[in-house]
């Protein structure tokens, strides 16, 4: 039973995280407009052919049933009443020498038959127009041209949405944590990123935004404040030569939101890391952006990750991406003042308990402590 509840913890815990997430993992923003006026709905479809690319596949194979079936069957019953305005109904007993419209076509189904076979030009040969009938030239005119601009619509739909930038962000990852650890005389906070194909991603740019909720001195308060976070690798931060994975360092510095945050405090913050790389395919030439986001509880502090470059003994290197996301503990600070000996006023302190006037206290269940 222990065991159960606390898978229920953690799956509780696991959908409040994603629930309070602005970004998820994958890169989908985790946001809901309300309260929108009606007049704004016409932009939508006045922008008609954004709005089909962008919804959901489900609903462009509807209205890609639904367009065609309710245009031979619009013209189905189009050739119907030309039919039957020519007396050509098996019903209306025609005489034996009389010329129909389209031959063949003699009662409801057979007219949808034919409005299918003359817009998708299969032709079987067992309906053909005459030309008894002028209204029938003008219907077969018209339900061409409809049905070509028909094809061309959905399937020029279908190839927007197969071809879409952000299914080429699909095949670059984000590692699933992050870590704080020294690096080059500085403390730095690491990402991991790499990209899954061998064709580059070309003037690709990283950066960050951290999103909290604070306070001004006049006392409003910003739900969504972004602050800028700067990342950068070895080569530095803009045309990343970006063929294998990339360690991603944000510097924490006086002027880092982090510079504040110790072992201790990180993961009591609220706050979200999100992370930005914009880049454009060279196989396609289509700019494209991906994004992640790091919440408190995925900030590691004391942890680096595992190497995974190395080269073989044919001289070719080889990326081993099962340690993509492994970290190991190194040797860290406990805070960008300790690590900086900055003498500051900062409170953190690491499972001990302050006592300025050395006073006699009592402390419950001393953390730490076992008894012998």
């Amino acid at each position: 039973m222990s065991t159960l509840n606390k898978r229920i913890q953690n799956y509780m815990l696991e959908r409040k995280r994603h629930r309070t997430r602005l970004v998820t993992k994958d890169g989908r923003c985790n946001i809901e407009y309300g309260n929108i006026k009606y007049s704004t709905h016409v932009a939508f479809l006045i922008d008609f052919w954004t709005t089909f690319v962008e919804i959901r596949w489900r609903f462009v194979l509807f209205f890609f049933i639904a367009s065609f079936t309710l245009s031979w069957f619009i013209f189905g019953l189009l050739w119907y009443w030309i039919a039957r305005g020519n007396g050509d109904l098996t019903w209306q007993e025609p005489p034996s020498n009389h010329i129909s419209c389209v031959y063949n076509v003699d009662g409801l189904t057979t007219a949808f038959l034919y409005s299918l076979e003359t817009q998708t030009t299969i032709g079987y040969g067992g309906r053909a127009i005459t030309a008894e009938c002028p209204a029938a030239l003008a219907l077969i005119i018209i339900q061409s041209l409809l049905g070509a601009i028909i094809n061309c619509f959905m399937c020029g739909i279908i190839l927007s949405k197969i071809s879409l930038p952000k299914k080429r962000a699909k095949t670059i990852t984000f590692s699933e944590m992050a870590v704080i650890s020294p690096r080059n005389g500085s403390l730095c906070l690491s990402i991991r990123v790499a990209n899954l194909r061998k064709t580059l991603m070309i003037g690709s740019q990283i950066y960050g935004k951290l999103l909290r909720t604070t306070t001004t001195p006049d006392g409003e308060t910003i739900i969504m404040d972004q602050v800028n976070v700067d990342f950068l690798v070895d080569c530095g931060k803009d045309n990343l030569f970006f063929v294998t994975p990339l360690t991603l360092h944000h510097i924490i510095d006086k002027s880092s939101p982090f510079f504040d945050m110790a072992v201790d405090t990180l993961h009591e913050k609220e706050f979200e890391l999100v992370v930005f790389l914009d880049g454009t395919a060279e196989s396609t030439s289509s700019s494209c952006q991906v994004r992640t986001s790091f919440i408190p509880q995925e900030i590691m502090w004391g942890y680096n990750f595992l190497p995974i470059i190395s080269k073989s003994k044919e001289g070719k290197y080889r990326v081993d991406f099962s340690n993509f996301s492994k970290l190991v503990p190194v040797a860290t600070a406990h805070c960008a003042y300790c690590y900086h000996n900055i003498k500051g006023s900062h409170l953190h302190s690491r499972e001990g308990h302050d006592n300025p006037g050395f006073e006699v206290i009592e402390i419950d269940n001393p953390p730490n402590v076992i008894n012998m």
